[in-house]
């Protein structure tokens, strides 16, 4: 039997067609020879013939762009390709991002492919700053955006071009922050541009989908799909036969770029949770701390202490702020002692007490250091899904309301990955927070009997 007919029946008729196609493609672009966007001639340091997909993305004039949608797209390609169409201009500056170092190192990635187009030229290759020079004086940097401070590294920096490899890897306000990076003299004709390459999935999917696919067209965005079969350098049929072995959901987005398909959390959904501008001002509140004390490290991906405040009134809930941090345990204090200052006395702080001569050590200790608060320590029974179970049943219900920030992207990720995620520590601290409130005769009402 042979392999394209042990696979799904779907899977198969697609490859048998696609065998026919990738001929018929490797065939017309065979004679072809050579084709120059009308944008920018092509520098000498690109080495590739376009692709009608990759041609279409790079003769782009707007500011901002996507490209991709299905893996095998030629994405990282065309990335790299729309980076260095301007390095034959003097002062032009770019840089390509990916989250890790690591992933841009990987082999075949960015770093390897920029090293097999460059490498025989005239550029020269800084290792230690990352950056290939070239004769014009312009440049093209490798960064990357893992911890949550990262982005600092290039505060002092301007570049005419930051690339995004895998966007949904991203923290949004990390690739909005960048966008005060991007610069030029005045009397400079070079465009400034931000492009991005990115299959569906991964944490930033939501946001990406939004402002590119959603908000994309009104707002001045291009998204350029691209699927598998519109890359003839590839080993379509190869690569397909290996992407039929992944689960339905993850095969729908890498085969078919299809934005829609998404794995839904065991515990939440996110459209349960209403998004709104504010709270009543006279809800009541909590501050709730779920603790960890273990500072980042390369290559290492410890527990977040989190704070979550929430408020309720009328029986809606608001979940207001998270504060979050990864740091040793006097990084931790400092924190949890200026948030307090900032929420103010009339909101209480709860934090767990782990079991144990420890816990009810470190509740006296932060009973000290918060004293002028109203402060206290939960002894939790049950397990953490047991503990989230009432505030999954209030976000199904419409009763939890979530206010517009920064942290909403990270904050429903995890919550629809839990109980299985890699983290749950803002679930863990909302739920605490929401537990709380709910346990609480409102101010004024008495229950007799």
């Amino acid at each position: 039997m042979s392999p394209v007919a042990r696979l799904d029946p779907l899977v198969a008729v697609r490859l048998a067609a696609l065998r026919v196609k990738y001929r018929q493609q490797a065939a017309a672009l065979a004679q072809t020879t050579a084709i120059t966007p009308p944008m920018q001639p092509w520098t000498k340091y690109i080495k590739i013939i376009p692709t009608p997909k990759e041609l279409e993305f790079l003769q782009l004039g707007c500011e901002e762009a996507l490209y991709g949608g299905a893996a095998g797209g030629g994405k990282s390609v065309s990335l790299l390709a729309a980076a260095l169409q301007y390095v034959d201009q003097p002062k032009y500056a770019a840089i390509i991002f990916r989250r890790t170092y690591a992933d841009l190192s990987l082999p075949g990635a960015l770093l390897d492919k920029a090293a097999e187009w460059l490498g025989a030229t005239d550029a020269h290759w800084s290792g230690d700053e990352k950056t290939w020079h070239f004769p014009s004086g312009a440049t093209l940097t490798f960064g990357y955006l893992d911890g949550p401070l990262d982005k600092y590294r290039y505060q002092s920096s301007e570049f005419q071009f930051i690339g995004h490899d895998e966007l949904t890897q991203e923290r949004e306000n990390d690739y909005l922050y960048l966008f005060s990076r991007l610069r030029r003299l005045a009397d400079s004709n070079i465009p400034l541009r931000v492009r991005s390459a990115s299959n569906p999935g991964g944490v930033g999917h939501d946001w990406v989908k939004q402002r590119f696919l959603i908000e994309g067209e009104t707002a001045g965005r291009a998204f350029i799909p691209a699927r598998l079969s519109d890359n003839p350098y590839l080993d379509q049929v190869a690569y397909i036969q290996s992407l039929s072995r992944l689960d339905p959901i993850t095969r729908q987005q890498l085969l078919d770029g299809n934005w829609d398909a998404r794995h839904g959390g065991a515990m939440f959904r996110r459209e349960w949770f209403g998004i709104v501008d504010v709270a009543p001002a006279d809800c009541r509140k909590v501050r709730y701390w779920d603790l960890a004390a273990t500072e980042a490290k390369p290559g290492k991906d410890p527990d977040w202490t989190v704070g979550a405040l929430m408020g309720q009134k009328d029986g809606i809930y608001y979940l207001l702020d998270i504060r979050r941090m990864r740091g040793t345990p006097g990084q931790v204090e400092s924190l949890i002692k200026q948030t307090a200052e900032v929420d103010g006395k009339s909101v209480v702080i709860c934090m767990e007490e782990e079991p144990g001569s420890a816990g009810v050590g470190q509740i006296a200790t932060y009973r000290k250091m918060l004293a002028g608060w109203n402060f206290k320590g939960i002894r939790n029974t049950g397990d953490k899904q047991t503990r989230a179970a009432p505030l999954a049943s209030q976000a199904e219900g419409g009763n939890i309301k979530l206010i517009r920030a920064s942290w909403l992207s990270d904050y429903l990720n995890e919550l629809e990955q839990f109980p299985l995620g890699a983290h749950d520590d803002q679930t863990d601290a909302s739920s605490g927070a929401f537990n709380y409130l709910a346990s609480q005769n409102p101010p004024g009402v008495r229950f007799l009997g």
